[in-house]
């Protein structure tokens, strides 16, 4: 510590003050310049101090005037109370010389500086209250103060009991508090007045103050009435005691710090209007000087880290500086009062606040000033008689916090920690719930009104980070729902409103569910909304209440009744000096983290819930004189539907259409709307909003509905999302990007549920009741929207219909008019992918369409045996055919080649349909000669195929369709060649020709039988080629058999027909599970055998041939086994299952019929062919050898048996005599082969 004498000039310690702790800011700019300090405690340890200066209003810190020994400071300066531009636009506030703390003065700090609150303060106050609490184990003065919770952060401010309750008489407000109050200090409470003394004080320190800033200014008389008594003198000086300015500067200075406010107060798209600003919140509270309670009226506003606390602190304390004293702190002092621990105390918290190194002080006696000293901060604890431990006010501080925040657990309560006068004992009153319990009707809490709206400003706050980290998300769902309980819906509606919309945002409906190992929790396991206690205390916890009851019933005093409905309560202030006394027992926001349900419509219906709160407060706010007439609730709105019909369809187009084309029609903005709302107000503004929101929950719980086939349930969600979304553009003026692409959403979604209504037809009945049943939320948002608009501009694509031909037309409107939509100026450029995605599904809308009149077509043909082809069929025809080019051309738009080729396939079919109605009948009702139309058809068929092939390219790209493809082309030219063959045109054309025709249909047809890929049509390819190869056998047979004069020609035929017949047989022998095409095959190939032998003349070529014929019946004995195995198994599942019937019962998948034909030409071909060989070898001139014997012998035995063999056998008997016979044929054959 420095002394000097005020006539000296300034010693060396003031030059070597640390210039890095000056803290200088410019004329109402932001500052935000980090200093810190290490204090050294009485014990010898370091106490932590940071401060970083988030905003000062003060001009560039000044040299402070040295006053000559024997200055008289009772004697007024010349510049005294008036306004100097060395002083600042901000007036005398500068130089603290208002020290009466402003009721809301927290509050102002919060609104400026809304990124700290929250989570990254602890308290917000002015600096006079921080002192205050530091001291209350130093000082017997009384504690009167409101504290609120936001988050983490507790808001400070000064209550005064006086000045409340003089308001309190006016208003009628408070008078149970005021009553309680009474109780409680045990006496009738008067305003108390302040004593000479004081404002004696105060008017000196006022004139030392304007001295040290101009010490070259006179003296001036003062009116001899300013001290004469208590009441003048009080008023008086209460009167010229300097407060703050109100001129236009200084309101310049305020607009310029709001500048500068990171907090943006406009949030949901830029259109809810902050509500401070809309309902002018600021003038409805108190008149008079708490007006602008709200305003941050500090010179400076300090981020202060004291130890671990962090805090926000307004201070107004003068700081001088340039030069040789870089910054100083002044202060007055009577020399004939020593400094005590209170004033030391205060000094240097004052310093540590503002970071100020050096304390001077000026002593005077009875107003003549006598000498300066100047102290540095960390010396402030030494002082003489002034000592205190640095330590110890450090864990007052901590145990203060932990108290406070350990027991004002509730976000919107306002509690009142109270220390009377004298009083050793600290209470804690939860007000908002005492205010509750009053029985009074007009017990109103003046601060219900600034706490709501900070908390809405936080929230909003937070809600703007929230869109990139969601662990906000537990945070603003709290603030919002503590802010709307505090809140009165009549007089504050757009708060309200605009927390309601931001509560159903937090439902981020547009993104896909995470995988959260807590995912499924209720809201309920986050606690309750407003608290933030952990209800489950830790033992450790129960063990300290106990030791603090057990300490509290020693104390002699009993507790009042009163003292009963404190929330806490500090037995002795000695116990804040006791290092970690109190400890915060509760998590903060325990379990805060917001619960994301995996269920959709959960998340939706709490989205719902909330958008109708917020619809319920708009609608409220709205005065009109003729309003709508009220409506039950309770009564369901019915959502219609029709009975379609294929009937009505054009009419429906015509009514559809321009409703597609053109959209919802817009409202004239200049006028108001049905309820009476202006557009351009935030009544207007929010509504959009939430129309739109309520829009988009419909089309989530339409798809999820879609997803788990609830067909019903979807078409009415879709169809109010889509009335939702009319009001909304009933309302609205030009219609944003981003919601005409919401639309197309909506609208391809509702035709995706009538196409799948049109495909599920059989479940119609479930439908309608998913569609009719309705809750009373969905019918309170109807009714809301309603007051707006009619809502029935999409009816006609939201009814559920009965006719699939409807169901399938609207849902090709609905993706038409989102086409039309994507397409337009407004989106072209910017829905690419929402484009492919709905040619995609106006593509397959129309392959369903032409699908479904195809096979309207292809039942006209079996209803009713027609002679020619009727218009209707060939409109259909029609219909079905435009329908898949147009479909074909949404995928060629997109590069879809594979649908494209799907469709290809399927107007293939459709050709082949109209072949087949062309097919002409005799006059006996037979199938008539293959006509020209047919062939047309089929050739058309057979040309889409081929293309479809060609968009394929190769099977690579998609080897089902390919498959597919494949089969019906092989299908097609099968058909036909089979057609030409059984009903040859030889009216019209030549055997010859059509002999090469059929040939040619049967190669392509056999060129696409792909036998060697594994497939599920792998078996049908090989019996498709071996019919192949069978049937141009036996049209070579025939040839070969009709040809006359050409020999050369014949065995080309007769070649083919081996050739052809030998590979048939190699293919039914592969297949193994066709018998009986397999015999007639053989037995085909024996009479071309025996017809080759008719022309010849030589016993030994024709003994060959026989023989040669002979193996080939033997052959059949694999076609015979395979018939007595499938016979043999019939009759063992009848005889266990003990069915009657006759025996030879068909077996399945065997023709009985045509077995018992085959087997009796395979009887007499093979009797035939033994008698045939038996007479030529019998005959024979050459002797014959042993073999030869042995041979003849065998074909005798057989044919014997042959004849012995009754007609009446049963066909199982049959048919194993034959496989007997067919085995011993086979080993003479053999037999007679080896040698």
């Amino acid at each position: 510590m420095s002394t000097m004498d005020a006539s000296e000039g300034p010693r060396e310690s003031v030059e070597d003050a640390q210039e890095d702790k000056i803290i200088s800011t410019g004329d109402n700019k932001h500052v935000s310049r980090k200093n810190s300090a290490t204090c050294s405690g009485s014990s010898g340890g370091e106490i932590k101090s940071c401060a970083v200066v988030k905003y000062c209003a003060a001009p560039s810190s000044s040299t402070y005037a040295l006053l000559q020994e024997k200055t008289d400071l009772k004697l007024p300066p010349a510049n005294w109370l008036r306004e100097n531009p060395q002083l600042g636009t901000a007036g005398t506030t500068v130089l603290g010389s208002s020290s009466k703390g402003k009721p809301f003065s927290s509050f102002g700090m919060a609104y400026d500086f809304i990124d700290c609150i929250g989570d990254d303060v602890d308290v917000v106050s002015d600096s006079e209250n921080i002192k205050k609490l530091l001291k209350i184990p130093y000082s017997k003065s009384h504690v009167s103060m409101a504290v609120h919770r936001v988050g983490r952060t507790l808001l400070l401010d000064e209550l005064d009991m006086q000045e409340l309750f003089m308001r309190s008489s006016q208003t009628g407000d408070w008078t149970w508090l005021k009553d309680f109050y009474q109780r409680l200090m045990d006496q009738k409470w008067q305003r108390k007045k302040k004593s000479k003394e004081h404002w004696y004080q105060k008017a000196i320190l006022s004139k030392f103050l304007y001295y040290s800033i101009n010490g070259d200014c006179g003296a001036e008389p003062v009116a001899d009435n300013l001290i004469d008594d208590d009441e003048c003198g009080a008023q008086d000086f209460g009167s010229s005691w300097p407060t703050t300015f109100t001129s236009s500067d200084e309101e310049q200075s305020a607009a310029c710090k709001q500048e500068h406010v990171p907090m943006d107060n406009k949030f949901a798209l830029g259109q809810v209007t902050s509500a401070p600003q809309e309902q002018n919140l600021l003038a409805l509270f108190n008149e008079g000087e708490n007006s602008q309670g709200l305003r941050n009226d500090f010179v400076r506003n300090i981020m202060w880290t004291f130890e671990d606390i962090h805090m926000l602190v307004g201070s107004n304390m003068p700081i001088f500086g340039g030069g040789r004293y870089p910054a100083v702190s002044l202060k007055l002092r009577d020399n004939n009062k020593p400094i005590n621990i209170l004033t030391g105390i205060d000094y240097w918290l004052d310093n540590l606040m503002c970071n100020v190194p050096e304390l001077v002080m000026c002593f005077h006696v009875n107003g003549i000033v006598q000498k300066y000293e100047m102290i540095k901060t960390e010396d402030i604890p030494h002082l003489e008689n002034s000592t205190f431990s640095t330590r110890v006010v450090k864990d007052i501080a901590q145990n203060i916090l932990s108290f406070l925040k350990s027991n004002c657990t509730k976000e919107g309560h306002t509690y009142w920690l109270f220390k009377a006068s004298g009083s050793d004992i600290v209470k804690l009153y939860d007000l908002t719930t005492l205010c509750e319990e009053a029985e009074e009707e007009k017990s109103h809490n003046p601060f219900t009104l600034p706490v709501a709206v900070l908390l809405y400003k936080v929230a909003c706050n937070l809600m703007l980070k929230a869109r990139e980290n969601r662990k906000h998300y537990g945070t603003i769902r709290t603030l919002l729902l503590n802010c709307v309980k505090l809140l009165d819906q009549d007089r504050h509606p757009q708060i309200i409103a605009s927390a309601h919309y931001m509560l159903s945002e937090l439902f981020q409906l547009d993104e896909p569910q995470e995988d959260d190992d807590d995912g499924g929790e209720s809201f309920r396991a986050c606690g309750s909304e407003d608290s933030y206690s952990n209800d489950d205390r830790e033992e450790d916890d129960e063990d300290l209440e106990e030791e603090e009851s057990d300490d509290s019933s020693s104390e002699s005093n009993s507790r009042t009744q009163d003292d009963s409905k404190a929330v806490a309560v500090i037995r002795s202030v000695g116990e804040l000096s006791v290092p970690e006394k109190y400890k915060s027992t509760q998590l903060i926001r325990p379990g805060c983290a917001f619960p994301i349900s995996q269920d959709k419509e959960e998340r939706c219906r709490h989205v719902l819930n909330y958008v109708l709160k917020g619809l319920k407060a708009v609608d409220g706010s709205i005065k009109k004189e003729s309003d709508l007439p009220a409506v039950d609730p309770n009564t369901p709105i019915p959502l219609k539907y029709e009975d379609g019909s294929s009937g009505r369809s054009c009419a429906t187009e015509k009514g559809i259409s321009p409703l597609f084309e053109k959209g919802p029609l817009q409202t004239d903005q200049k006028h108001p709307t049905r309820s009476g709302m202006i557009p351009g107000t935030w009544q207007h503004q929010m509504k959009l909003q939430l129309f739109l929101k309520a829009s988009k929950a419909y089309y989530v719980l339409s798809d999820a509905a879609t997803n788990l086939s609830k067909y019903g349930r979807a078409l009415r969600y879709i169809k109010l999302s889509l009335q939702s979304y009319d009001a909304y553009c009933f309302i609205g003026g030009a219609l944003q990007p981003h919601v005409l692409l919401f639309h197309c959403h909506c609208l391809s979604l509702c035709g995706d549920i009538q196409l799948m209504l049109a495909q599920n037809s059989n479940n119609r009945a479930a439908y309608q009741e998913e569609y009719s049943y309705q809750t009373k939320e969905d019918q309170e948002i109807l009714h809301s929207l309603h007051r707006e608009s009619s809502c029935q501009a999409f009816n006609m694509a939201t009814d559920l219909a009965m006719d699939p031909e409807y169901q399938l037309f609207v849902s090709s409107k609905c993706y038409e008019a989102a086409y039309e939509l994507l397409v337009s100026h407004a989106l072209k450029e910017e829905a690419a992918d929402q484009l492919a995605q709905v040619l995609k599904r106006l593509g397959n809308i129309r392959n369903e369409m032409g699908v479904y009149y195809m096979n309207q077509a292809a039942a006209m043909q079996t209803e009713q045996v027609k002679t020619s082809v009727s218009v209707a069929e060939q409109e259909v025809w029609k219909k079905s055919f435009a329908f898949f080019e147009k479909g074909m051309k949404d995928f060629e738009a997109i590069g879809d080649s594979t649908n494209k080729a799907l469709l290809l396939c399927n107007t293939g079919k459709l050709m082949r349909i109209c072949a087949q109605a062309h097919s002409s009948l005799s006059a006996d009702d037979s199938r008539g000669e293959f006509s020209p139309e047919e062939a047309l058809y089929y050739h058309k068929a057979i040309d889409y195929y081929l293309r479809a092939m060609r968009s394929l390219s190769c099977r690579e790209n998609h080897q089902p369709v390919w498959d597919s493809v494949n089969w019906e082309l092989s299908t097609t030219y099968f058909t036909l060649a089979t057609l030409l063959q059984d009903y040859a045109p030889l009216s019209r054309k030549a055997p010859e020709q059509i002999e090469r025709e059929v040939t040619e249909a049967m190669m392509k047809s056999l060129k696409y039988c792909d036998l060697h890929t594994e497939s599920a049509r792998q078996p049908l390819y090989q019996y498709r080629a071996a019919t192949i190869h069978h049937r141009l056998a036996s049209m070579y047979h025939s040839c070969f058999r009709n040809q006359v004069g050409d020999e050369r020609l014949r065995k080309h035929h007769r070649s083919l027909a081996e050739l052809h017949y030998s590979k048939a047989v190699y293919l039914f022998l592969s297949l193994k599970d066709a018998p009986c095409e397999l015999l007639r095959a053989l037995l085909e190939r024996v009479a071309f055998a025996e017809f080759t032998m008719a022309a010849q003349n030589s016993s030994t070529a024709k003994q060959k041939s026989l023989a040669a014929a002979l193996e080939i019946i033997a052959e059949t004995r694999c076609a015979f086994q395979i018939i007595h195995k499938e016979l043999l198994e019939e009759q063992k599942e009848r005889s266990s299952a003990d069915l009657p019937g006759p025996p030879g019962c068909p077996a399945s998948g065997l023709n009985l019929q045509e077995v018992t034909k085959l087997t009796a030409l395979f009887e007499s071909r093979f009797s035939d062919l033994l008698l045939q060989l038996i007479k030529l070898m019998t005959k024979t001139k050459r002797k014959p050898s042993k073999k030869d014997e042995e041979l003849l012998q065998s074909y005798k035995n057989i044919y014997s048996k042959l004849l012995r063999c009754d007609k009446n056998t049963p066909l199982l008997a049959r048919v194993y005599l034959y496989t007997e016979l067919l085995q011993q044929l086979t080993h003479n054959t053999d037999d007679d082969m080896i040698s």
